[in-house]
């Protein structure tokens, strides 16, 4: 039998290699996509440049490989970006807006794109990277939170649309991961000094937790789960932590997961001080 074609997004480094790789190993054969698409030595699979944030972008990098194999059975929407710990109110509306447009309407561009060719095959997989920041509150990240609440919606909306052509579509909730996603993203851009302190004391947090989260091949083995699953879950949790906090949101008194979300985090002793 031919090998399934996968393409996934974001695919240079983090989650989105680690995918790209596993499902290589596993038989597919893939194309990961970067906006620069630079092809580095060492990959079980080709790079080609797709930038989320462009149509005519994603258009032509889906019809080069619709050109050389034919079909399309599988997407895996990786890319986006996040900013540093600040208060909601320190992200402009133009930042908030750039984070939409890459976690959230690229996906959207990228879904749009390929669901045609999906629907003339009569069958493909779409997979979403959300987070478990798409299900629990994010104080100090709340557009990014946002935008995987975005994603939760969108998914499982879609999925239910697309069911009957052929097409599933699942997202997968990893929680801290080591990666570069902190090191890489940009800082909130109109600071407030009433939030320093809380601002620089989350920071720390977030990157002790991150250092300590997953291996990117914790999230990989989730996503090759869901791509080779016979009847496909909407969700899937990627991780002990995000399992343990997606059961308590949907199981434990709203009032438990409030107080667990505050300590934490520290919040009201972070309040304290700032006040």
């Amino acid at each position: 039998m031919k090998s399934k074609v996968a393409i996934v997004t974001g695919a240079s480094s983090g989650i989105g290699a680690a995918t790209a790789e596993m499902l290589a190993n596993a038989g597919y054969k893939v194309y990961g996509t970067s906006r620069k698409g630079a092809q580095a030595n060492q990959r079980a699979y080709k790079m080609i440049a797709l930038d989320v944030n462009s149509e005519a972008s994603i258009h032509a990098a889906l019809k080069e490989v619709m050109q050389t194999e034919g079909r399309i059975d599988l997407v895996v929407n990786n890319a986006g970006f996040g900013v540093t710990a600040g208060g909601a109110e320190e992200s402009s509306v133009e930042q908030a807006k750039s984070i939409f447009e890459t976690n959230f309407f690229g996906v959207v561009r990228v879904i749009r794109a390929v669901v045609p060719y999906m629907r003339q095959q009569g069958q493909g997989r779409i997979i979403n990277i959300g987070s478990i920041l798409g299900l629990i509150p994010a104080p100090y990240m709340a557009t990014y939170a946002a935008s995987k609440h975005a994603i939760e919606g969108y998914s499982e909306s879609l999925d239910h649309e697309l069911r009957t052509r052929g097409i599933r579509v699942s997202v997968i909730e990893p929680a801290y991961t080591k990666t570069n996603f902190e090191a890489n993203a940009p800082e909130v851009d109109t600071k407030i000094e009433a939030y320093d302190v809380a601002r620089k004391a989350l920071a720390k947090i977030l990157k002790s937790a991150v250092e300590n989260g997953d291996d990117p091949k914790v999230v990989a083995k989730v996503v090759l789960k869901a791509a080779n699953a016979k009847h496909p879950k909407i969700r899937y949790t990627a991780g002990k932590l995000a399992c343990r906090l997606s059961f308590l949101r949907r199981f434990a008194p709203a009032a438990l997961v409030d107080k667990g979300i505050r300590q934490e985090m520290k919040l009201d002793i972070l309040d304290k001080i700032a006040d």
